[in-house]
């Protein structure tokens, strides 16, 4: 009983810190979760030695399966807090980049509070639905059907066609002319898919990834708000509502489009988000914000499947996870213990997320109007340079400001800046047209 109840007690203090790591990534714009993974990454071997006291307590694997469950935590975490900044400072990442219209329409009617609970409440109802649907998930992609198999002969095609229709899809744009928004959205697509292709061969000892990312979905948006403050008016604390029907078929759109993408290597939520908008017809503002918020949080939760079905990292956390973990494959109806205990640690990353989500939402609206806007996105844009220079040197700053400069272009022209991330999709279809 004792030898069951301890491994259980750490798995909650871990999911805990988690959490509170999420809630810190989540709640400063500019940080995408990639990013804190890598960091976590770089930093694991020290924290696992500094937690060799555990191993008189649990298994060494036990201890690496904790660090590995306050990775997931702190993901999960981290798509429940990260809209906070996207509605209320307007500083969105790449995967929460489409919220920010709806989220900002619903701020300058003083109901960012109840955006908050929308959103929480999509993130929320994707962890349902990835519990639900984690058996068949199995089932389909890797269980008798080994759709995975059928996906891999033709992943070169697949990965043109959703390039190709993020670019397309473009035509609809409000700001632009159809020829004119597919165009640029081309060239986004393609410069960025250049610059990645660069990033990634450097000759250098430190992941690139981080001051790009940082660039292109984080710097560049609060170098553009800095430019762009409107006046906000008073918020007001109500609680949404929302009609069942409505919840379910939002929770579902977003959630089965978060589970589809993890799958494929370079596409990530920010592509799962857009599909995810085709396919839904009420595009109020509620329904948008609480679909993507779905997308965001099941693309974690099946991202983590996938690498334990497939043995292939699709994030950044997946990627940590398989840096640190001896991950044991899925190959039984039983899942492997260790998916056990992260699983056991989303559900209690989700759980509390939802009600800090609250609490911070609230907070937000009530003080929000009385924070030195320009102050406050002056001193972000300052930790992250210094933050890229302590990881990567000055040549890590030449990245960040590249990607920065790229990152603007969608955003004043007013495409979508999910036609960044050819800076990984690029180089990927790049690399499968070669084989």
């Amino acid at each position: 009983m004792m030898d069951a109840f301890i491994p259980l007690v750490l798995l909650i203090a871990f999911s805990l810190f988690g959490v509170l790591l999420g809630t810190f990534t989540g709640l400063v714009p500019g940080i995408h979760p990639n990013n804190v993974a890598l960091i976590f990454l770089a930093v694991s071997p020290m924290i696992i030695s500094k937690l060799y006291f555990l191993n008189a307590l649990v298994p060494f694997e036990t201890v690496l399966i904790l660090v590995a469950a306050t990775i997931i935590a702190a993901s999960v975490a981290h798509t429940f807090l990260s809209f906070i900044p996207a509605a209320f400072i307007g500083a969105p990442e790449g995967d929460t980049a489409l919220c920010v219209l709806p989220a900002h329409r619903l701020l300058l009617e003083g109901r960012a509070y109840e955006a908050t609970v929308i959103s929480a409440i999509g993130s929320f109802g994707a962890v349902i639905y990835s519990f639900v649907f984690f058996m068949p998930f199995y089932f389909i992609f890797a269980g008798p059907l080994h759709l995975y198999e059928v996906i891999q002969d033709y992943l070169l095609y697949i990965l043109i066609g959703i390039s190709l229709l993020l670019i397309l899809t473009e035509s609809f744009s409000e700001r632009l002319e159809a020829y004119q928004a597919v165009l640029l959205s081309s060239f986004v697509f393609i410069l960025s898919g250049v610059f990645g292709y660069i990033v990634l061969n450097m000759p250098v000892s430190t992941s690139m990834l981080f001051p790009a990312l940082t660039g292109l979905f984080g710097l560049s948006t609060l170098l553009y708000s800095l430019f762009y403050t409107p006046e906000i008016p008073e918020q007001t604390i109500e609680e949404p509502v929302t009609e069942k029907s409505d919840i379910v078929k939002s929770v579902l759109s977003g959630s089965t489009c978060g589970a589809l993408v993890s799958f494929l290597p370079g596409v990530t939520s920010a592509h799962a988000t857009v599909m995810a908008m085709l396919a839904r017809r009420n595009r109020e503002p509620e329904q948008v914000i609480m679909t993507l918020s779905g997308v965001n949080t099941s693309n974690v939760i099946f991202c983590m499947a996938t690498l334990f079905l497939i043995l292939r990292a699709r994030s950044g956390a997946t990627m940590a996870i398989n840096r640190i973990l001896p991950v044991q494959q899925w190959s039984e109806v039983v899942p492997p213990l260790a998916l056990i205990y992260l699983l056991i640690a989303v559900l209690i990353a989700a759980s509390v997320s939802f009600f800090v989500t609250k609490y911070m939402g609230m907070q937000f609206s009530r003080l929000f109007v009385k924070i030195p806007y320009r102050k406050m996105l002056s001193g972000i844009v300052i930790f992250l340079a210094v933050f890229v220079f302590l990881l990567n040197d000055a040549i890590g700053l030449l990245v960040l400001a590249v990607g920065t400069c790229i990152g603007l272009i969608p955003i004043y022209f007013g495409v979508r800046r999910s036609n960044c991330m050819g800076v990984l999709l690029g180089p990927i279809i790049v690399w499968l047209w070669l084989l």
